[in-house]
């Protein structure tokens, strides 16, 4: 895991009711992808991209450029600069907080980005703490105005840090009502092939901290570079997975466990084609405790 750099991205505060807490802003996350620039195949040569209009057929410079809205196909409505900032909120990078919620509440596809915050001062650190301890499992839910545009954020406590949430709104985030492909699975399920996926499941390895995952793919593109460039890049090795055909859910089911499972009693609950009445007599042991899973940030 990254080191995360000792310079915050901006200090700013955070305001409940009466209190303020100074803060620093750090992300929480960064990007490692190999980039590519695309070159001309004779020579080499980083291409540029121009500006170009195709109704005057000529190229254009950033002083012959307008902010235009397509109000309707091939119609657009100008607008200019300065009407633009004055729709923009003035930057406080103050983080007002106005409302509670249970951090299990917060549905994950309505975070944007995470950043970690910490106390700008050692004065502030108390302040900070009392805030961290004081949420507990709740987040609170705030404002936050920085750099022309205003963000709903949500100041969530993890360990010791306090960790702020950039949300989406209701209208960036789609509802899966609407694909119509859910309707495939629209359907009353086998409790013996239920069973067999459980017990599938319980025999799996347990996962490992999440941060000893890493990209096979990006790793692969580094070790192919290392490779024409060993001096200049470093790479680790990479694995990869196999895949199977599934033809039969039961069948599978049944391979699946056979598979994974390393003990023979597990072996010897599977479940057979039966008649009804003798199967009933295997369902009624349970293969494992069933257990509630509540989604959170």
């Amino acid at each position: 895991m990254p080191r995360i750099s000792s310079r915050s991205t901006w200090r700013g505060a955070i305001r409940l009711s009466l209190i303020t807490i100074p803060i620093r802003v750090f992300p929480a996350t960064t990007h490692s992808d190999v980039a590519f620039r695309q070159l001309h195949k004779v020579c080499h040569t980083p291409i540029q991209l121009k500006k170009w209009c195709p109704h005057c057929e000529q190229e254009v410079t950033a002083d012959d450029l307008v902010k235009g809205y397509e109000s309707a196909k091939g119609q657009f409505v100008v607008v200019e600069e300065e009407e633009i900032a004055k729709a923009r909120p003035e930057s406080t990078h103050m983080v007002d907080l106005s409302y509670v919620i249970d951090t299990a509440e917060i549905d994950p596809v309505y975070i944007e980005r995470v950043y970690f915050l910490a106390p700008d001062t050692k004065v502030a650190g108390s302040a900070y703490a009392v805030l961290r301890d004081g949420l507990g499992d709740r987040a609170g839910i705030g404002h936050l105005a920085l750099r022309g545009r205003e963000y709903l954020v949500a100041i969530v406590p993890h360990d010791k840090v306090l960790e702020m949430y950039t949300l989406r709104t209701a209208g960036e985030v789609r509802d899966a009502s609407g694909i119509d492909e859910l309707e495939y699975a629209d359907v009353t399920v086998k409790s013996d092939e239920v069973k067999l996926a459980r017990m599938v499941l319980q025999h799996l390895k347990a996962a490992p901290d999440l941060s000893t995952f890493t990209d096979r793919y990006q790793e692969t593109l580094k070790e192919m570079l290392a490779a024409k460039q060993p001096e200049t890049i470093a790479a680790e090795p990479g694995t990869r997975a196999k895949g199977g055909k599934v033809v039969d859910l039961m069948e599978a089911l049944r391979q699946s466990l056979a598979q994974v499972s390393t003990s023979k009693s597990a072996t010897a609950r599977l479940p057979h084609k039966k008649p009804k009445a003798a199967r009933a007599k295997v369902l009624a042991h349970p293969s494992g405790r069933q257990t509630k899973h509540r989604r959170a940030s």
